[in-house]
């Protein structure tokens, strides 16, 4: 069984974060949501999930910079973040990668791919 049940969805839209909230309680996550890199640092601080989904294009810090954030920060370092985006170039996730990202997916976000990459985390 996965380790993996309280998740942070960071994402400046709202219809990303209904689908993708809706796709993992449904599978039985616990699932909190941040609109922008600062109030994610907040809720980051609050909850301490056990996993970071983090889209790329969002206003202020974007997903790059508030991975490479969250990845450096030692209360932090142990939650893994899986990069969620539109961008779907390799440079994009070589990239995310390098930022600290453990995964990435691209949206639109296929459920099946997105619980498997859950899983392996786990």
């Amino acid at each position: 069984m996965s380790s993996i049940h309280n998740i942070l969805l960071v994402d400046d839209s709202k219809t990303e974060l209904h689908v993708l909230t809706e796709m993992l309680t449904k599978r039985g996550f616990a699932v909190r949501t941040a609109e922008s890199g600062e109030e994610a640092l907040r809720r980051l601080a609050e909850l301490k999930p056990d996993l970071i989904l983090m889209d790329v294009v969002m206003p202020g810090t974007n997903g790059f910079q508030l991975t490479r954030t969250i990845t450096r920060d030692p209360r932090y370092a142990g939650v893994p973040v899986i990069m969620c985006t539109s961008k779907n170039q390799e440079t994009d996730r070589v990239w995310g990668m390098r930022q600290g990202a453990k995964d990435y997916v691209v949206k639109p976000v296929s459920a099946e791919d997105l619980m498997a990459k859950i899983a392996a985390l786990g």
